[in-house]
C-alpha cells in the first residue's frame, strides 16, 4: 500500500542541545543493561504534527495472537515499515514490511542520531486509549541479534512504562511523554522484560514507534 505523508518541519540540528538522558537502568554506556529517557527529542509541535500525520496515514492493522491456546485479537493497531528484507517474526506472526515514507524517514534519522544506530525497520503500536495494552515480554527474537538497541519514541498520551528483571523481580515504573525517546541497549532484553499496561484513567490514544534493526544475513 502507498502512503504519502506530509513531513512536518525538522530541527536543524536536533542533537546539539540535547540534554543528558535520563538513566532508568545502569549507569553508564559500559553498563552490562542499558535504558535510557530522553526527554523532548521533539518538540510540542513536532509532536503534534507527527502524532496527526501517522494517526491518518498509516496502514493500521489488528491481527490475532496465539494466547494461552486460544486466538485473540491483539488490543492495539500495528503496522511494520522497513527495507525490504527486514521481514519480522513475533507472536506467531510474520510480518512484511511496509515501504519507508517521508515521516518515517525523518523520525527514524532522529532516533539514529541520538542512540548513535543504524535501524533498518520500525514498529508501529497505535494505542487508542487505556484498554489498549502489551503484555509483559522482550524484544529477544532472534533476528534482532544477542544485543539489540531498541529506540521507543513516544507521541500522543503519556502512557507508564514498566520494566521487570527476569529473576530478581525488580521493577521500574516510567512514564514516557508525547516527544520521549525510551532506548533499550546491551543485554537488557536478556535480563529484562516489559509492559504497558492497561490503566481506565486514560482516554486519549497514545503512538510508539519502535525502531530497530533486524539482521538479514
Amino acid at each position: 500500500m502507498d502512503v504519502t505523508l506530509i513531513t512536518p518541519p525538522i530541527l536543524q540540528d536536533p542533537v546539539a542541545d540535547l540534554p543528558s538522558p535520563e538513566w532508568i537502568i545502569g549507569s553508564d554506556p559500559t553498563s552490562v543493561c542499558r535504558v535510557t529517557l530522553y526527554h523532548e527529542v521533539l518538540s510540542d509541535e513536532e509532536s503534534s504534527a507527527y502524532f496527526l500525520a501517522l494517526k491518518s496515514g498509516i496502514h493500521w492493522q489488528q491481527r490475532s495472537i496465539r494466547l494461552f491456546g486460544k486466538q485473540v485479537m491483539q488490543p492495539r493497531l500495528i503496522a511494520w515499515h522497513g527495507d525490504p528484507e527486514a521481514i519480522y517474526r513475533y507472536s506467531g506472526d510474520t510480518w512484511y514490511p511496509e515501504p519507508w515514507v517521508p515521516t518515517l524517514q525523518a523520525l527514524r534519522q532522529r532516533c539514529e542520531d541520538i542512540s548513535k544506530t543504524t535501524f533498518n525497520s520500525v514498529l508501529l503500536n497505535l494505542y487508542r486509549d487505556g484498554n489498549d495494552a502489551m503484555g509483559w515480554h522482550a524484544d529477544d527474537e532472534p533476528e534482532l541479534g544477542h544485543e539489540p538497541v531498541i529506540a521507543s519514541l513516544n507521541l500522543g498520551c503519556s502512557r507508564r512504562f514498566d520494566l521487570r528483571h527476569r529473576h530478581s523481580g525488580e521493577t521500574h515504573k516510567v512514564w514516557l511523554p508525547a516527544g520521549s525517546l525510551l532506548v533499550m541497549a546491551g543485554a537488557t532484553q536478556q535480563h529484562w522484560r516489559h509492559q504497558l499496561p492497561r490503566s481506565k484513567k486514560i482516554t486519549q490514544p497514545r503512538l510508539n514507534l519502535t525502531f530497530r534493526r533486524i539482521i538479514t544475513c
